[in-house]
């Protein structure tokens, strides 16, 4: 289980994410927002519990996408199947999406809603996906949309799969960090971002 708490001067966003749950809360105050983070988490097999307020619909689509991606990006198994795919019609519309979820951050895809098509890039990216949605064919924004998000959903369903090898040629990664201590106040600022002579 991942749960985050998210603030900013635009956003506040709680969310708890579950593996293989069924519990599904969404209340964001955004009706289309609640019906596609329900269709995401039903479609991935997910847990999602989320409570969230925001000035505006943008601010609040996008840091939305951002939390949940973090969240997702927690509870990626060791041993993930790691690659999924889905092809989904919807009446009229017909959308695929791929997804990598190794730890490559990248988008690829256009939807007929900026705003959605946002919404999967900044989902994806904070999850560490690498992501491809792509509209075969359509005319409804609303199908074309759903489509998307149901592929998405499914294509993450597969790839979140517990198998029983590491997917990938360099096996796992071990990544340690040194961070040095900031300086106390008053203090001189070194670092990458200080000022420097020359």
């Amino acid at each position: 289980m991942s749960r985050i708490h998210r603030e900013t001067k635009e956003t506040r966003i709680s969310l708890e994410v579950r593996l293989n749950d069924d519990r599904i809360e969404v209340a964001t105050g955004d009706t289309f927002l609640d019906h596609m983070l329900v269709t995401l988490a039903r479609y991935a097999g997910l847990g999602l519990l989320v409570e969230a307020t925001g000035d505006l619909r943008h601010h609040l689509v996008e840091d939305v996408a951002i939390t949940l991606g973090l969240a997702l990006a927690a509870e990626v198994p060791t041993r993930a199947e790691r690659f999924g795919w889905a092809l989904v019609p919807m009446d009229e519309a017909l959308v695929q999406a791929a997804v990598d979820v190794g730890g490559r951050a990248y988008y690829v895809g256009r939807l007929p809603s900026a705003l959605y098509e946002h919404f999967l890039q900044s989902m994806a990216v904070n999850l560490g996906a690498t992501l491809h949605v792509k509209v075969i064919r359509g005319r409804d924004r609303h199908h074309m949309v759903e489509a998307a998000v149901k592929a998405t959903g499914l294509a993450l369903r597969q790839a979140f799969r517990e198998g029983d090898q590491v997917f990938s040629t360099k096996g796992s990664v071990a990544l340690e960090v040194d961070v040095p201590p900031r300086p106390s106040a008053g203090g001189p600022a070194e670092g990458p971002d200080s000022p420097r002579e020359g």
